[in-house]
């Protein structure tokens, strides 16, 4: 039996209004299913869901699921589905959800998900419940089957930052490391004039003891080198040759 969603109160009413902002260059670009007419509007879909749930600037070929492109290119899933099965793959997992604590798991994926920051600390404990009784791909089923998702997204459109948080997209405010991680990345990787790391090197090294051994040279023969007879070989230049003496 699983535990009900707690209840939380956004810390404004302010948060669930819709914004006022006008249209500019900062304003998120929408892709829709929809709007797609050829396969070059497929891909450039496809890439705004890799960037929008990796929240990466490079799509590396380790985050590809080929598979779930291929259903979405032929429209056998929809892009909610395409989006779900993203943030349930191994590389999500290995990339994002094994460096994070609960809390910010959920906080990150409000954020690629839903296209809001989090109301306030409460709703981060409530939804890290869920994450703790139903897993991380339960807790995906529930953001993405939410009545929110359905309302803003629908089926065909790839989720967006519905609210600039501090005039910045959330990919250049959520990195991919939370503190605890980025410290210790941070310790544990070779610095340069550290002591501690030349001590390290230098246990480590296997240095083995060589023995010096005596060699007698009286059973060495060694070829004579000398030359005995006069050599054959033409000289390149005659001495007897006479050269023009100027008066």
């Amino acid at each position: 039996m699983s535990i009900p969603l707690l209840e939380y109160k956004p810390s404004s009413q302010n948060q669930r209004v819709a914004g006022y902002e006008v249209p500019s260059e900062d304003t998120p670009w929408i892709y829709r299913l929809e709007d797609c007419f050829d396969p070059s509007d497929n891909q450039e879909l496809i890439w705004a869901a890799y960037r929008q749930v990796f929240s990466e600037h490079e799509i590396l070929k380790f985050y590809r699921q080929e598979q779930l492109e291929s259903q979405l290119k032929n429209r056998a899933i929809t892009v909610r589905d395409f989006i779900r099965g993203l943030a349930k793959s191994e590389s999500f997992r290995r990339l994002v959800v094994e460096t994070n604590s609960n809390y910010r798991l959920v906080d990150i994926a409000l954020k690629r998900l839903l296209g809001r920051a989090s109301y306030n600390k409460d709703e981060e404990i409530a939804w890290s419940i869920k994450i703790a009784t139903l897993g991380w791909g339960g807790f995906v089923d529930a953001l993405i089957d939410s009545e929110e998702y359905q309302q803003n997204f629908g089926d065909t459109t790839v989720p967006y930052q519905r609210r600039r948080f501090k005039d910045r997209p959330f990919n250049l405010v959520t990195p991919r490391y939370a503190d605890y991680w980025r410290d210790k990345e941070e310790t544990e990787r070779y610095k340069a004039g550290a002591i501690g790391n030349f001590f390290d090197m230098a246990r480590s090294l296997n240095i083995r003891t060589v023995t010096p051994q005596p060699v007698s040279t009286a059973n060495i023969d060694i070829p004579d080198m000398s030359r005995k007879e006069k050599s054959s070989t033409p000289v390149s230049i005659n001495p007897s040759a006479s050269f023009p003496v100027r008066l």
